[in-house]
C-alpha cells in the first residue's frame, strides 16, 4: 500500500479543493444523519395524537387512571393532543431542509472530489510522460511500448478513481459508521449489544479479502498491458501483416492474449460475486437479530414505535457502510495495484542524466575524440565496441563503414549520449560529454536517423521539430538544402501539407529529405547521418549529396558509409570489425594499406555501380548494397 499512500498524498497539492470535498462530506452525513430522528419524531406524533385522541372520548373521572398507566401528566396529554399536527408539519419541514442540504453538498462533495481527482491524475499523467522522456535508451530497449501506454493511461485512471470516489466513500464509510454506532448506544445500549460482533467479523473479512484481491488486481493490468502491446504491435505494423497475409495468426494471438485477461477478470469477479454475498448474509443476520430483540422490548413496554423505527433507519446506515466497504476494498485494490506500477516508473533513474556539477557546454567548434571507449548493452557480457580510440578535428567528414553489427551504429550513439559508455570516455571539444547538460549537448548535434519518424502534423511543423520559432523563410532555406522544397510544393497546400500519423502520406525518400532539413535547421556544428540516404533514388540522391558538401564544410560529420562519394571524400574512414576498429585512414591510404577495406570496397561499394573496372573509375553516384 506504500504507492497508494504515496499517490493520495498527491492531494496535499490542491489543499482547498480537498478541504471543501471533505468539509461537504461531513455536513451532507450529518443531514442524513439527522432524518431517522425526525423520522421517530413524525411517527411519535402520529401514535402519541392518536393515542391522546382515543383517551379523550375516556370518561374524565376515569383519564387520570389511563394517564397514570401510559406514564402521561396532564401537561403532556395536552401538548400530545393540541401539538401532534403542528410536531409533524415540523419534522416533514425539517426533513424537507435537510434534504435540500444533503442535496447542495453533495452536488459539492461531487464536484469538488472530481476536481481534485482530475488535477492529480493530470499531475500523474505529465510526471510519467516527463519521466518517460527523460527515461534513456537502454529502459525504452527494455519495455514494451504498449505496458508504458497502460500505465500512462488506465493505471492512472484507476488511481485517479479511488482518489476521486474510493477515499471519500471510506471517509464517508467512517464517519457514518462511527457516528451511527454512537447514536445508537446513547439511543438503547441494550440493542446496540446486539449488532456489535457482526463489525469485526466484516471488518477482518474485509481485510482478508482485499489482502487476497491486491495481487489478482497486479496480474490484471500485467495481462492488460500485454494485450495492448499486441495492439500498438500490429497497428504499428499492418502493412507487414498484410504482405506476408498473417491476419489470421495475429488474430489469434490476439485471441489468447484476450483469453488470458478476460480469465484472469473472471478470477477476480469470482472472488468478489463471493464477498458481496456474504456481506449482505452477515448484515440479514444483524438485521434479523435487532428485529427479534427490539419487538421484545415493544411488547414489554421499554420501546416505541418511533424508537424502534429510528434504530432501523440507523442500522441502515451501520450495515450500508458494511456495503461500501466491498466497492471501497475493490476500488482500493485495483489502485494500489496501479499506484505500484506507476511508481515503478517515476522511481526508475535513467542511466544517462545530467549530473549534479553538469554544466552548459559552450558553442563548440566540433572537435570530438573517443577514448579508450567499450560499450555493452544492458544485460549484456561481450562488448559492443572494445577499445575505440581515435580524435576528429572541427569541420573534418568521418566514414565509418562496417559489416552489420560491427558496431557503426553504436559509435553516433555515443556522441548525443543517447547511451554512455561502460569505460573510456567521450569528449566534445575536450569535455567529457557525462560532465556536461545533455540539452545543451544535443542541441548542437544534428542527427538523421536510419529509421526516419515523422509526427502528426504539418511538413512545416515537422521540418521545425527542434526549432519551433523559426521562420517559413528558414524553414525553406533548410528544404531547399536537403532537395526537399520542390517536391513540398508539388502537394496543393505546400509547407501546410499535414503528414499523416508516422509520416504515412509522403514517401520513404520524402521523409528522410524531410529529416534531413529538420537536423539542418538546427544549424550544428555536429552532423550525425545514419544511412540517411538510403531511401532516396540516384538522381534524389546526387542533389542532396551535393547539398550536404556543402553543407558539411566547416562542420563535423560522421556518416555511416553507404555511398563510394561518402568514402572518397572522407577526411577518416573508419572501418569497424566485430566492435573494433580494424582499419583507418583516408581511401587512398587505406587502399594501399588496408587489405580487408579493400575486399570491402570491391564487395560492397562497387558491386552496385554498373560499368565499374577499378575503385579509381568509380562511379561516386552509384547506390550500393551498404552492410549494415
Amino acid at each position: 500500500m506504500a504507492g497508494l499512500g504515496r499517490a493520495i498524498r498527491y492531494l496535499g497539492r490542491y489543499k482547498r479543493a480537498a478541504i471543501l470535498a471533505y468539509a461537504s462530506l461531513l455536513v451532507s452525513t450529518g443531514a442524513m444523519l439527522m432524518v431517522p430522528q425526525l423520522v421517530q419524531n413524525i411517527i411519535d406524533s402520529v401514535t402519541n395524537g392518536l393515542t391522546a385522541g382515543r383517551l379523550s372520548q375516556v370518561p374524565a373521572a376515569f383519564r387520570p387512571q389511563a394517564l397514570e398507566l401510559l406514564g402521561w401528566t396532564a401537561e403532556t396529554y395536552g401538548r400530545y393532543q393540541d401539538g401532534a399536527e403542528s410536531a409533524l408539519l415540523w419534522a416533514g419541514g425539517l426533513i424537507v431542509a435537510f434534504a435540500v442540504i444533503r442535496g447542495a453538498f453533495s452536488f459539492s462533495q461531487n464536484y469538488m472530489s472530481e476536481l481534485l481527482s482530475q488535477s492529480a491524475a493530470f499531475d500523474f499523467r505529465n510526471e510519467l510522460y516527463a519521466r518517460i522522456q527523460r527515461l534513456s535508451f537502454s529502459y525504452h530497449d527494455q519495455t514494451q511500448t504498449g505496458q508504458l501506454m497502460i500505465r500512462a493511461t488506465d493505471d492512472v485512471e484507476k488511481v485517479r478513481l479511488f482518489i476521486g470516489q474510493g477515499l471519500l466513500m471510506a471517509a464517508q464509510a467512517l464517519v457514518m459508521l462511527t457516528a451511527t454506532l454512537i447514536i445508537l448506544t446513547f439511543t438503547n445500549p441494550r440493542l446496540m449489544l446486539v449488532i456489535l460482533p457482526v463489525l469485526p467479523v466484516a471488518l477482518v473479512m474485509f481485510m482478508v479479502f482485499g489482502a487476497i484481491a491486491q495481487p489478482l488486481f497486479t496480474r490484471v493490468q500485467v495481462k492488460l498491458s500485454a494485450l495492448n502491446t499486441i495492439l500498438q504491435e500490429n497497428l504499428a505494423g499492418i502493412k507487414v501483416v498484410k504482405a506476408f497475409v498473417r491476419e489470421p495468426e495475429q488474430q489469434a494471438r490476439f485471441e489468447r492474449s484476450a483469453d488470458d485477461l478476460m480469465g484472469q477478470q473472471i478470477t477476480v469477479a469470482r472472488l468478489f460475486s463471493f464477498l458481496f454475498p456474504l456481506v449482505f448474509l452477515i448484515a440479514n443476520l444483524g438485521q434479523a437479530a435487532v428485529y427479534y430483540f427490539g419487538g421484545q422490548q415493544i411488547i414489554q413496554g421499554t420501546l416505541t414505535f418511533g424508537e424502534w423505527q429510528k434504530f432501523s433507519l440507523y442500522l441502515v446506515y451501520v450495515f450500508f457502510p458494511l456495503g461500501m466497504l466491498g466497492m471501497i476494498i475493490t476500488q482500493m485494490s485495483q489502485a494500489a495495484a496501479s499506484a505500484q506500477r506507476i511508481f515503478e516508473i517515476l522511481d526508475t533513474q535513467s542511466e544517462v542524466r545530467d549530473r549534479p556539477e553538469a554544466r552548459p557546454l559552450a558553442k563548440v567548434e566540433g572537435r570530438v575524440a573517443f577514448e579508450n571507449v567499450t560499450f555493452r548493452y544492458f544485460g549484456g557480457i561481450e562488448p559492443v565496441l572494445a577499445d575505440i580510440d581515435f580524435d576528429v578535428q572541427p569541420g573534418q567528414t568521418v566514414a565509418l563503414l562496417g559489416a552489420t553489427g560491427s558496431g557503426k551504429s553504436t559509435i553516433i550513439n555515443l556522441i548525443p549520449r543517447f547511451y554512455d559508455p561502460s569505460a573510456g570516455r567521450v569528449l566534445v571539444d575536450g569535455q567529457d560529454v557525462r560532465q556536461v547538460q545533455l540539452d545543451s549537448l544535443r542541441s548542437q548535434i544534428g542527427i538523421v536517423l536510419q529509421d526516419t519518424t515523422l509526427f502528426s502534423g504539418t511538413i512545416r511543423d515537422n521540418i521545425a521539430f527542434g526549432r519551433p520559432e523559426a521562420s517559413l523563410e528558414e524553414v525553406v532555406e533548410a528544404a531547399k538544402a536537403a532537395a526537399a522544397h520542390d517536391f513540398i510544393l508539388s502537394f496543393p497546400e505546400g509547407y501546410d501539407t499535414r503528414v499523416g500519423e508516422r509520416g504515412t502520406t509522403v514517401s520513404g525518400g520524402q521523409k528522410q529529405r524531410i529529416a534531413i532539413a529538420r537536423a539542418l535547421l538546427m544549424d550544428p556544428r555536429i552532423l550525425i547521418l545514419d544511412d540517411s540516404t538510403s531511401s532516396v533514388d540516384v538522381v534524389t540522391e546526387a542533389a542532396i549529396q551535393k547539398a550536404l558538401e556543402q553543407l558539411m564544410k566547416g562542420r563535423t560529420s560522421f556518416v555511416i558509409a553507404q555511398r563510394i562519394s561518402t568514402v572518397r571524400t572522407a577526411d577518416l574512414v573508419l572501418v569497424l570489425d566485430r566492435g573494433r576498429i580494424a582499419a583507418r585512414g583516408t581511401h587512398d591510404q587505406l587502399m594501399d594499406e588496408s587489405p580487408i577495406y579493400a575486399e570491402i570496397y570491391s564487395s560492397q561499394l562497387l558491386e552496385d555501380a554498373p560499368g565499374e573496372t577499378s575503385p579509381q573509375g568509380a562511379v561516386e553516384a552509384a547506390p550500393f548494397a551498404g552492410v549494415r
